[in-house]
């Protein structure tokens, strides 16, 4: 049985490449600009964005989304969504995975969460009160937003734990389509992590 074409899709951006994202640093709060790549590659995105019939967009607040917005030709369009932020990652901001490890053998931020920052099932439950809106909406959306809270989003649209997001690697700039298949109770990942249009 083929897709009902009356169900919306959620349509999902990734902001484009920053200096903390290319080294591998966790950036949650810190609000640090994108790169000329990746503001390149944010413009390029926007190409393949264009032709989306969307009935709203929405925004993580920080500067590395809003600009990934602006670029891709959204800016205008676009209304902010505090609960698009990135994971926050209290004294693990600006360390990476390495670096954490050293001191916590073993550490996995999806099953683990971040001291003096959020737990999983605190993330889990900004992606599920966001969830419940976009599934209130009436017609596509397109959201720009960061790696890690977009990938407990996709785990949870799916009725999956949260820890789940481990699996669900996301690039930079990268575009995914959340949807549904054969009807509202049925949600389906559509597409992930395409970075066709991503220069390397």
């Amino acid at each position: 049985m083929s897709r009902n074409e009356h169900l919306p899709f959620v349509y999902i951006a990734r902001h484009g490449e920053t200096r903390w994202a290319k080294i591998g640093r966790h950036t949650g709060a810190t609000d640090i600009p994108l790169t000329e790549r990746g503001e390149a590659n944010a413009r390029a995105l926007g190409q393949r964005l264009q032709a989306l019939d969307v009935s709203a967009v929405l925004n993580s607040p920080l500067q590395r989304a809003w600009r990934t917005c602006e670029l891709a030709g959204f800016g205008e369009r676009a209304r902010t969504d505090d609960e698009l932020v990135e994971w926050d990652y209290g004294a693990y901001e600006g360390k990476t995975t390495p670096e954490i490890q050293q001191e916590r053998p073993g550490w996995e931020v999806f099953r683990d969460g971040c001291p003096q920052g959020e737990s999983v099932s605190q993330v889990a439950a900004r992606a599920d009160r966001a969830i419940a809106r976009l599934r209130s909406m009436e017609g596509s959306v397109l959201m720009f937003s960061h790696s890690h809270f977009l990938r407990v989003l996709a785990a949870r649209w799916l009725g999956l734990e949260a820890e789940v997001g481990r699996c669900l690697y996301l690039g930079t700039g990268a575009f995914s389509i959340l949807g549904y298949e054969h009807g509202r109770d049925d949600p389906v990942i559509h597409l992930w992590n395409d970075t066709a249009h991503v220069k390397a």
